[in-house]
């Protein structure tokens, strides 16, 4: 055997929320051979498996049994226009070299933290621009039976912070390979206010993809914890996402309220704003928090437990609930 089973293993480090859970035992893997050999190893065991990327979009929720494996493999492959990223590739290292490649589309995703195999599992999005618009393939192992799969963009099932990943292959496959369609024209992407704001102080016909990538990061470290400094998993809700009846309702009740429409006629909300409204921000349970710098996101003041962070997220949905009769869906994945 070429793994190194590890046992009782502290994840503290392991997910941005700091959170203490343990693995009963725990692989690092870096290539495909060795996935497949550590699925192999848990079904002769009968253990549950988890897969562990960065943890930068996990809320650990408690100890976990079986074997937990962490996606460690490397690489990434230019070709043309099509770019081949292994699973445990670091995102923004993946934008980055991209764009040193001269190939666009990702700037707007800049400093997204964590690995290139959660990236299709969440269709990360930001300023505008979501993954979906340029996936063309996904690469995967079946964890059942250790065989691979090439999932096409629409057999990924893409939604808004969603996908066949968090459906009907949640905990079934091991996402091994992002192929992405990039582009060499680079077609600025700057709807969003921020970015729309940082724009009037540009001159418009020199605007390169290393500049936006540069404001997007940014503005990204003013409104939102840097999770070296502080546990989260930024943007801790998603937001809500409601048909025009219910918005024209709702901006005559608070006429504050920020909208955006959307290509299908529907208007997507602000949690950030619906929780701000409130007076959430500094809210506690235990040693969780919901952060004084951005409403949206909960954080770990130092000693939260998985149970602390949920617990907190239940208090911020029931009171927008109560206030605006409105459902806050939580956007990271709950482990288990």
């Amino acid at each position: 055997m070429t793994l190194n089973i590890q046992r009782q293993v502290l994840l503290t480090n392991r997910n941005t929320l700091r959170l203490p859970t343990r693995a009963e035992y725990l692989v690092d893997v870096d290539s495909e051979a060795q996935i497949v050999e550590a699925l192999s190893y848990a079904r002769q065991r009968r253990w549950p498996v988890t897969v562990l990327g960065g943890g930068s979009n996990s809320v650990l929720a408690q100890d976990l049994a079986g074997l937990v494996i962490c996606v460690g493999t490397r690489g990434i492959d230019v070709t043309g226009e099509r770019v081949v990223a292994a699973a445990g590739e670091p995102w923004d290292n993946l934008v980055r070299q991209t764009i040193k490649a001269g190939l666009f589309g990702l700037e707007n995703l800049t400093l997204i933290p964590g690995l290139v195999g959660a990236a299709p599992i969440q269709n990360i999005g930001a300023y505008g621009v979501e993954l979906a618009a340029m996936v063309e393939t996904v690469h995967a192992i079946d964890m059942d039976t250790g065989q691979a799969l090439v999932l096409s963009n629409l057999d990924c099932q893409f939604g808004y912070r969603d996908s066949i990943f968090k459906q009907a292959l949640r905990q079934r496959v091991i996402i091994t390979q992002v192929c992405l369609q990039l582009r060499r024209d680079f077609l600025p992407q700057l709807d969003y206010a921020d970015l729309q704001r940082w724009q009037v102080l540009q001159a418009p016909e020199n605007i390169t993809a290393e500049q936006v990538s540069r404001a997007v990061a940014e503005i990204r470290q003013k409104k939102l914890p840097d999770p070296a400094m502080v546990g989260n998993v930024g943007s801790f809700f998603k937001n809500p996402q409601i048909d025009a009846d219910l918005w024209h309702q709702l901006r005559q009740d608070f006429p504050g309220l920020p909208a955006r429409e959307q290509a299908d006629g529907s208007w997507k909300l602000s949690a950030a704003w619906l929780i701000d409204a409130l007076g959430l921000k500094g809210l506690k349970v235990g040693d969780a928090a919901v952060s004084d710098q951005h409403a949206l996101v909960l954080v770990n003041m130092g000693k939260a437990t998985g149970q602390d962070v949920l617990g907190l997220a239940r208090q911020v949905q029931q009171q927008v609930m109560n206030r605006f009769n409105l459902p806050l869906e939580i956007e990271p994945v709950i482990v288990p």
